[in-house]
């Protein structure tokens, strides 16, 4: 971890990890707010943890992602909403698009430090209820992503430039999207995310994985260039959504027999601002040298998909992605372009699909998952687990 002791022998390791359903902005979670939300999730997942500890271990922190809520420092908010014990600190983190697996790091870098104690971290987000900003020039849509002089690009043109300069085709993209859906709805049907979901009200599953099919995708229109030269549609992107998703981090030293996924190193690079996209590549390249740990021993990937354009051009990069084929070990049950992507939270989200993906599926020790996201103003960010028992 950058600044921080080698953490190849591990320091801190995920014992539990939940998630709320996902759904679309304005559907049914469109009354949950964001601290309502990550209240749900972090009761859930303490509850997991001191079942699996067999005992009630002292809690130090709870470290929440968030990009877009109302301020008021939503993980102090959603940790009382949650019954947590009021002498409990709580910390807000924004790193975009990467802040819910930014705060599992600043959790493990607590731990790291020297703290005993559990801690709590994760993300949510409700685009359903988030503020309006208003400046002197009157609402705005989001704050800049860089200052003035820099390229500022929304991701969604971002990843339509992506598609030009990787020569990412319409039918590529769309195959990908249609992947992601196919093993999402695959998933949920065998159960899979069973275990790691916590009800919201009558909220008990997503509502974004779909039976999809070429025909249905080939239907939507360009949204970001026009006519023939546009690529990214509104079905190979990601749908703006709600939801929240949180683990539990403990040393090793107070683990005791608990499964889990220990934190073995992680990276967070800056990258040109007018590629934001790309971000993720320099961060597994940046991460992989310091473990000095091949892709190849890597059995499972989860990277947030924002775009297909955007992920295929990471996953291409990284030579996890061909013309004609995507690695399996990528998204195997599907990710943000089925699922959803609630900003704050998808960090997060890919570290409880890893959690299940390893830990609940029960594969051996040693194995490893690595979790990725692209970050807006140009970042990436990056963390390698391993599975302990």
């Amino acid at each position: 971890m950058n600044g921080c002791p080698d953490l190849r022998d591990s320091v801190a390791t995920v014992i539990a990890a939940r998630r709320t359903p996902i759904a679309t902005i304005g559907q049914r979670l469109a009354d949950s707010t964001v601290d309502g939300l990550a209240a749900v999730s972090l009761g859930a997942t303490v509850a997991d943890a001191r079942r699996s500890l067999g005992r009630d271990v002292p809690l130090g922190d709870v470290i929440l992602g968030n990009c877009m809520g109302p301020g008021g420092n939503t993980a102090r908010v959603a940790s009382l909403a949650a019954g947590i014990d009021v002498a409990v600190p709580g910390m807000t983190v924004d790193r975009q698009c990467g802040s819910g697996l930014a705060a599992v790091l600043v959790a493990a870098e607590q731990i790291a430090a020297g703290s005993r104690a559990m801690r709590l971290a994760g993300g949510a987000e409700s685009a359903s209820t988030a503020p309006t900003r208003v400046a002197s020039r009157g609402a705005y849509a989001r704050a800049a992503f860089a200052p003035d002089g820099f390229p500022d690009p929304d991701m969604g043109p971002a990843a339509e430039a992506l598609a030009v300069s990787h020569g990412i085709t319409r039918q590529a993209q769309d195959a990908y999207a249609l992947r992601s859906h196919a093993r999402a709805v695959a998933a949920r049907e065998a159960g899979r995310f069973a275990d790691e979901l916590a009800a919201v009200g009558d909220a008990a599953s997503d509502d974004g994985p779909r039976a999809m099919s070429r025909a249905v995708l080939a239907r939507f229109a360009p949204v970001f260039a026009s006519g023939a030269d546009g690529t990214v549609t509104a079905g190979n992107s990601c749908r703006v959504s709600d939801g929240a998703a949180t683990v539990a981090l403990v040393p090793d030293s107070e683990r005791g027999v608990a499964p889990g996924l220990a934190l073995i190193g992680s990276a967070t690079v800056g990258c040109d601002p007018a590629t934001p996209g790309l971000g993720p590549v320099f961060a597994i390249e940046s991460l992989l040298a310091s473990s000095g740990i091949s892709l190849d021993a890597v059995e499972a990937v989860e990277i947030v998909e924002a775009f297909a354009a955007q992920t295929l051009a990471v996953l291409s990069e990284v030579g996890l992605a061909s013309e004609f084929a995507v690695d399996d070990r990528v998204c195997a049950d599907g990710g943000a372009l089925a699922l959803g992507h609630p900003w704050g939270a998808s960090g997060a989200v890919s570290v409880v699909r890893l959690f299940s993906r390893l830990v609940r599926a029960g594969r051996p020790a040693g194995t490893l998952g690595l979790a990725t996201a692209a970050i807006g103003g140009g970042m990436g960010v990056a963390a390698l687990f391993r599975v302990v028992r």
